[in-house]
């Protein structure tokens, strides 16, 4: 991995000595990392596949409170010094890294549950907080978090809030963003402003609470999350159903909701190539030896009885839709057992080692059929060998691709561009989008004119600029610069 050094362009200011004595004043000379690229580079890169360069910043401070955040982001903007927000460093596409140096903000001590707030079923979060660590907190309570993706022990909730992160069972409860009331938020010129509340109705205005949800870091730094809760089911089932042809099992998946009036609260894809690679890492076997894809299915409720007559209709119908067996898990071990290899997919593909490229499109639900031999044939046209999986249910398809053996560096590096582009516009043609839950960052940026029109990228830019008149907050992300 080679990490950039990156000068700030003509419109910004480095970071001197002088301004690192402002920011130990403010947070505590313990809290800021500077002349010290050892320590800083595990602040230089996300987790981003197929991104070998990282932007090393200038400095690094670890504010604990949003008066802190006010002050560092007035002095950026006095000084015209770009600040980067970062909150665990586990997105997908660059929106934590600091591609023009200078400060690097990280949320990680701002990490406590402010307050649970029963009556009104809402959590009152700061953004350093672990999704899992809310969702243990609330579960004592009888109540879950529903918003959380599928890295739920990994990310922050300020970065799944920053990218309206999505997951497994947004088909049933939605993304983040659903869950997301109200927000404490530090403006790029360090004003501190309330955006929504713990209500569940307020048309008071726009609506800039769900401006901010999805703004990867763009717009304001959030300090404090108010987070709707709901009850816990009280039972679940899955459906594990191998399937002969990954064809098949992607057909199935609209048939069986709409004849079986219910939604799973999730539905997960993986194709042969998937599933080989994912229960290879585990050390386990394949579910079936026939199988060539599957679906995981998840049903939960508020009784066993409700929950036992939607697995059974499931199973019925997704043997009718050419399933090779029922596997079922309803006891909290199997269920787990099940969901292994799915969850373990992206360390199983990290332990490759090799060079790999991690898409996320979306389409609407009627073309995720016609999507999977696209992506096959597009794969096949650039001799690169494709991974299809994904929340095939809401229409979230993932494809992680890499070069076939005898594909030189160069030959890979030189169809990389032409891959994405060819895709994005495949995708889009379908009615889809180039990313349904990883967001822009800085890796998307190339193509997001094939996803909007000028008019609507314009109008980002300025919504961008009436919030950040120097465009110091997270610059180089979203959309190209001028």
């Amino acid at each position: 991995m080679t990490i950039i050094r990156t000068p700030s362009p003509d419109v910004y200011c480095p970071v001197t000595p002088a301004i690192v004595a402002e920011l130990s004043a403010i947070v505590g000379a313990k809290n800021v990392i500077y002349a010290d690229p050892e320590r800083m580079a595990d602040y230089a890169h996300d987790e981003t596949a197929g991104v070998y360069e990282t932007y090393l910043p200038e400095v690094v401070v670890k504010p604990a409170t949003a008066e802190e955040i006010s002050q560092i982001t007035r002095l950026a903007n006095r000084e015209r010094i770009p600040v980067t927000p970062r909150g665990a460093g586990s997105g997908l596409s660059g929106g934590a890294t600091p591609v023009y140096g200078g400060i690097l903000l990280s949320v990680e001590r701002m990490n406590r549950i402010l307050e649970l707030d029963l009556e009104n079923l809402v959590a009152v979060v700061e953004p350093g907080v672990v999704t899992n660590e809310l969702s243990e907190a609330v579960q004592a309570h009888g109540l879950f978090y529903a918003g959380y993706p599928m890295s739920v022990e990994l990310c922050f909730i300020g970065g799944n809030v920053a990218e309206n992160a999505g997951g497994g069972r947004a088909v049933k409860y939605g993304v983040t963003g659903r869950y997301v009331l109200g927000l404490e938020v530090v403006l790029p010129t360090g004003e501190i402003v309330q955006f929504g509340g713990k209500r569940l109705k307020d048309v008071t205005g726009y609506d800039l609470v769900h401006l901010m949800v999805g703004s990867e870091g763009t717009l304001g730094i959030f300090t404090k999350i108010i987070l709707r809760l709901l009850p816990s089911p009280l039972a679940s089932a899955v459906l594990l159903a191998p399937f002969a042809a990954a064809q098949t099992a992607i057909a199935a998946v609209p048939q069986v909701i709409q004849r079986g009036h219910l939604i799973p609260s999730a539905v997960e894809f993986m194709d042969y190539a998937s599933m080989e690679l994912a229960y290879d890492f585990l050390g386990e076997k394949l579910p079936h030896p026939k199988a060539r894809a599957l679906l995981l299915v998840e049903v939960d409720g508020y009784s066993p009885a409700e929950v036992e007559a939607q697995r059974n209709t499931l199973a019925d119908l997704l043997l009718e839709a050419g399933a090779l067996d029922i596997y079922v898990g309803d006891t909290p071990a199997t269920e787990k057992k099940m969901w292994r290899p799915r969850q373990k997919i992206g360390e199983a593909f990290s332990a490759l080692g090799v060079e790999q490229l991690d898409e996320d499109m979306v389409v609407p639900l009627a073309q995720i059929p016609p999507l999977l031999p696209v992506l096959e044939q597009l794969a096949r046209s650039y001799r690169m060998k494709a991974f299809c999986f994904g929340h095939v249910a809401d229409g979230n398809m993932h494809l992680h691709t890499m070069a076939e053996p005898g594909l030189t560096a160069e030959a890979w590096n030189a169809a990389k561009a032409a891959f994405l582009t060819d895709l994005y516009r495949r995708v889009v043609g379908l009615g889809g989008t180039i990313s349904g839950e990883h967001g822009i960052g800085f890796k998307r940026v190339p193509y997001l004119a094939l996803a909007l029109d000028p008019a609507v990228i314009a109008l980002h830019r300025r919504i961008k600029h009436a919030f950040d008149p120097l465009n110091i907050l997270n610059p180089g992300k979203v959309f190209p610069a001028e």
